[in-house]
């Protein structure tokens, strides 16, 4: 076999029919892409993973709302290419072929969010991939002002909200799923606010709580939307704790971080509830990426942050580390550029196409334009306390509800008892991490 052949063939896996882009058709996303060129390619508005070829050279770029990634197998023809949103559906495509005995999981790749990665397959051995960033937002641009801050981040929200609303089919129902947290709170106000503004009717939409057992959500979901005389949309998803399957979700999200895998588990119960109940039902909002923009995890959790590392490092919760950084994982890429898998591989196993503004370049724009610096001075509760604060005065100003900001609880903490989720989910990342590994033998 001579590994110096060029690029033999590429099989692209991905489906086409899931891109939603809203400003041009996937046919001029995918010559984006091919052409490479950062302006291009981050003018392309919504959610896609595309690849393309040029020649010897094949690119690819994703949003930040779901993953892509590649395998590179060799054939005596030259390098074959193989593209999936799904390691499993990689092995299952080379296996077809006679070709998995290349395969392990760890040596497929994961394109990074936010970047246009090439690859030149051509030479012995092949190169490197290279990373071209096309989406760059300004840091700190904005005045340490909340009520404009809450203003810009609010509006867009809401702009986001009534944008993918005027993509639906005009009769189809929306749901959101809903804890009454400050991020799912914000988006479900925010859908509210623009079927209201776009003359929808209200009765398409619900608010969706899942009931584990007897969490803390439900009463915090009642609570938010009665105190908005808003409580008509709520509807309880209620599902037996003791079907709570972590290590079902380690397959389907093909990932073994504790605090992802807890939080796919939970929606996974909360996903196949709303299927049961409504077999027809196609599209859900989250919140997802809330906390990754406004910087909202505890810092003491993690012994490598500082709230200096936190705020003075752009997009560290989006992207983790950064791409070409030793601690970037080339199979999982890093921060949400690698969880979005939490949310996203759920909704595809029970058939639901999601939606979070929280993750489309203009939210995150406004986010990483606020000077977290100036206005925490470096103090961590002060940092915390941010995000509930920009809300609900940027939600006030735009939509004219007050709306309620409880405490920062993840999804796994509130939909069951915390003893619960410790008894059932509360395994070590080496437990996942072997199931994971597993999945490929």
């Amino acid at each position: 076999m001579n590994s110096a052949l060029p690029l033999h063939r590429v099989d692209d896996l991905t489906d086409p029919a899931v891109n939603r882009i809203a400003n041009m058709s996937v046919e001029e996303a995918r010559a984006r892409v091919a052409r490479g060129a950062p302006d291009g390619v981050g003018g392309i508005e919504g959610s896609f993973a595309l690849v393309a070829r040029d020649g010897e050279a094949v690119r690819m770029a994703r949003s930040l709302d779901r993953p892509l990634r590649y395998f590179l197998a060799k054939e005596a023809a030259g390098p074959s290419l193989v593209v999936s949103d799904r390691i499993d559906a990689i092995l299952e495509h080379l296996r077809a072929r006679g070709l998995s005995a290349q395969f392990h999981p760890t040596y497929t790749r994961m394109v990074p969010a936010h970047h246009v990665l090439e690859l030149r397959l051509v030479g012995c051995p092949d190169p490197s991939p290279t990373y071209t960033r096309f989406f760059a937002p300004a840091p700190a641009a904005l005045p340490p002002d909340l009520d404009a801050i809450g203003r810009a981040y609010a509006g867009a929200l809401v702009d986001e909200a009534a944008s993918w609303l005027a993509r639906l089919e005009p009769d189809a129902p929306v749901g959101v799923c809903f804890s009454g947290g400050v991020d799912s709170g914000a988006v479900f106000l925010a859908v509210h606010h623009a079927m209201r503004r776009m003359a929808l009717p209200l009765g398409r939409l619900k608010a969706f709580t899942l009931d584990a057992g007897g969490g803390e959500d439900l009463e915090q979901a009642r609570r938010f939307l009665r105190e908005l005389d808003l409580e008509i949309f709520l509807e309880p998803v209620e599902t037996d704790p003791g079907e709570l399957d972590p290590l079902e979700a380690v397959r389907v999200v093909e990932d073994y971080k504790p605090l992802d895998v807890q939080s796919a588990t939970m929606a996974m119960a909360l996903l196949r509830g709303i299927r049961e109940r409504y077999p027809e039902w196609r599209y859900l909002a989250d919140g997802d990426g809330g906390d990754e923009n406004l910087k909202d995890y505890p810092i003491e959790e993690n012994p490598e942050l500082t709230i200096r590392s936190v705020v003075n490092n752009p997009m560290l919760y989006q992207e983790g580390w950064g791409v070409g950084r030793l601690k970037h994982s080339l199979t999982f890429s890093g921060g949400q550029s690698r969880s979005c898998t939490r949310t996203y591989a759920p909704l595809r196993r029970f058939g639901f196409e999601g939606f979070s503004p929280f993750t489309r370049p203009r939210l995150i724009a406004v986010a990483e334009a606020i000077p977290f610096a100036a206005l925490t001075g470096g103090d961590v509760e002060r940092l915390y306390a941010l995000k509930g604060e920009v809300m609900a005065r940027g939600m006030l100003a735009v939509t004219g509800m007050r709306m309620p900001a409880f405490p920062k609880r993840r999804f796994q903490h509130g939909a069951a008892p915390r003893e619960l989720v410790r008894a059932r989910l509360a395994h070590p990342e080496s437990a996942y991490r072997a199931h994971w590994l597993s999945q490929y033998a």
